[in-house]
């Protein structure tokens, strides 16, 4: 357990490198992020055993960091939180938390949870069988054999453009990211001079009108991502 990687996703830099300090004396790798966009695409790109998460973020805040990364991650998380925001502990528990640290935190307590959470999350984690179908409305789609249906018409979609409607989908009414999609979906980092996302969302939104569908539900949120609605 003393080699176990820790993203620490906090934006108060004393804070975050007390606690990376910390962590380190006690053997852990940690790596640090300070806005919710950069930790959740460190995340993403790389392997950690636990990610500390605060939930008020700069560009996105901790709850959508979670929920993009439950799309794609089992990583074992625990929530950072005011003091008392029961609400906000629910929430995140909702949303896929494993645990939460309320805010201001004894260090020894927040070690003592972090080593539980490593045990229990090393010792017990298994394999999840991900989901194989996503019916949205009139749309469905089948990864087994790549099959999308739209008001039982057929549309066809490359692999490409399958995985990215399967991921709008799955996070429908989120606004997701240039950043995440190109990630996620196309397996390289995002650059403001490739278009090519752009291509393959504006290929995927025409099948799709053409099959029936209101071009308002694939929306283009300018200067953030897209959105499913």
């Amino acid at each position: 357990m003393s080699l176990a990687r820790i993203l620490i996703i906090e934006d108060d830099t004393v804070l975050s490198d007390q606690v990376a300090q910390l962590l380190q004396k006690k053997g852990f790798q940690t790596q640090q992020c300070l806005d919710g966009q950069k930790g959740l695409l460190t995340a993403i790109q790389q392997r950690f055993d636990l990610i500390l998460l605060d939930l008020l973020l700069p560009s996105i805040n901790g709850f959508s960091v979670l929920n993009q990364l439950r799309k794609v991650k089992n990583t074992p998380v625990m929530m950072i939180t005011a003091s008392g925001a029961e609400q906000e502990r629910i929430e995140g528990y909702r949303k896929g938390a494993d645990d939460y640290l309320p805010k201001p935190f004894n260090f020894t307590e927040m070690m003592l949870r972090v080593e539980a959470l490593l045990r229990r999350t090393q010792r017990y984690a298994e394999p999840t069988t991900p989901a194989t179908q996503l019916t949205v409305d009139k749309l469905q789609l089948n990864r087994r054999n790549q099959q999308v249906l739209f008001d039982k018409k057929e549309v066809e979609l490359t692999p490409i453009q399958f995985k990215l409607l399967w991921i709008m989908l799955e996070n429908q009414q989120d606004i997701l990211s240039k950043a995440f999609l190109y990630q996620s979906v196309l397996d390289r980092p995002f650059s403001r001079y490739d278009r090519s996302l752009d291509m393959h969302m504006s290929r995927v939104r025409k099948k799709l009108v053409d099959a029936g569908m209101s071009p308002e539900r694939l929306a283009t949120i300018h200067g953030k991502g897209y959105r499913f609605i």
